[in-house]
């Protein structure tokens, strides 16, 4: 387990990143470590309920779910989204390369959204076609498009010519 590094500017490479365990794991970008911010009850309640809707599903979906699964965006970076949805029959990779079916963010109290949406700009870019952004405080899911964040008004976020879909009042009961 490496200990983050005690000056903002310190560089390393995308293999010396990949060699080492991060506890928590952290964002690589543009030869730096970039921190996520996490642990709070509400972010990782929600982001356990949100991956064991999908989880729950999964046989009938044909899908998978993972939680914090290291994703190269571009050459430089790679983000580790809190829930990302996969294909059955997408490649298992140690750290994925091809786009998800869904991305997944879950804002802590310290995120900025400034950050937030760079990291939301770089899975559509890397070709993931549904991001979606959780605010557990105000509890209110958004999707993320080219177009910016939109409000999901309904009590479901779904996948357009697909039967996925996330039943939202279900995964914020959990904050209960």
């Amino acid at each position: 387990m490496a200990t983050l590094p005690q000056v903002a500017s310190a560089t390393l490479t995308l293999e010396e990143y990949l060699r080492t365990s991060y506890h928590p794991d952290v964002d690589f970008v543009d030869d730096h470590i970039e921190e996520r911010n996490l642990g709070e009850l509400d972010h990782g309640t929600l982001q356990l309920a949100i991956g064991a809707w999908f989880h729950a599903h999964r046989k009938e979906w044909n899908i998978r779910a993972t939680v914090e699964y290291r994703t190269r965006t571009s050459p430089s970076r790679i983000r580790i989204p809190d829930v990302a949805v996969v294909r059955n029959d997408n490649l298992r990779e140690p750290v994925r390369t091809s786009p998800a079916l869904i991305c997944i963010e879950v804002l802590s109290p310290e995120d900025r959204m400034s950050r937030v949406t760079v990291r939301l700009a770089e899975f559509l870019a890397m070709g993931v076609e549904n991001v979606w952004l959780f605010d557990p405080q105000k509890r209110a899911a958004y999707t993320y498009t080219g177009n910016g964040l939109q409000l999901v008004e309904s009590n479901r976020i779904t996948i357009p010519n697909s039967p996925i879909y996330l039943d939202l009042a279900e995964v914020f009961s959990d904050l209960d």
